[in-house]
């Protein structure tokens, strides 16, 4: 008995996880409304994580129908290092070329020994990480920090 009521409870919390992570991608007809009168985003990040949730956001904005004129993640930290060619995240970020740009500061390229050939092809390597971020946000960019 004890067996039947803990997979039924396994079940049913999947089931429930499940659901709400669904739900989490689904927009309601304001926010993208909202969201489409501002179609510029920039998302700062400085680990792995935060630069494929960036991303993931960039596939969830555009299956919610929102306007994506330019979308830039703004690099900065140890994630650096690993954005080199012949790396995992060359792969993944294949998917992206020419639809995202992703700039790397160079001052965490500096910190970390990462020179501009060592990086793979898509990047752009910018002045600082504050510096970009700011200066998108001035010219009118939704602005977002992982």
């Amino acid at each position: 008995m004890k067996k039947i009521l803990l997979c039924a409870l396994v079940i049913s919390l999947t089931y429930l996880s499940s659901q709400t992570t669904m739900a989490q991608t689904v927009f309601e007809k304001q926010t993208v409304s909202d969201l489409n009168k501002t179609p510029n985003y920039v998302f700062g990040v400085s680990d792995e994580d935060g630069l494929k949730g960036a991303l993931s956001m960039y596939d969830i904005l555009l299956e919610n129908g929102v306007q994506v004129e330019n979308f830039e993640v703004v690099v900065k930290g140890p994630v650096v290092k690993t954005m080199v060619n012949g790396s995992e995240l060359e792969a993944y970020f294949d998917k992206y070329k020419g639809k995202v740009r992703i700039s790397i500061c160079s001052i965490a390229m500096k910190r970390l020994g990462v020179t501009k050939d060592q990086l793979f092809s898509g990047l752009d390597v910018v002045e600082t990480y504050t510096i970009r971020i700011l200066q998108l946000q001035a010219l009118g960019y939704n602005s977002m920090q992982y």
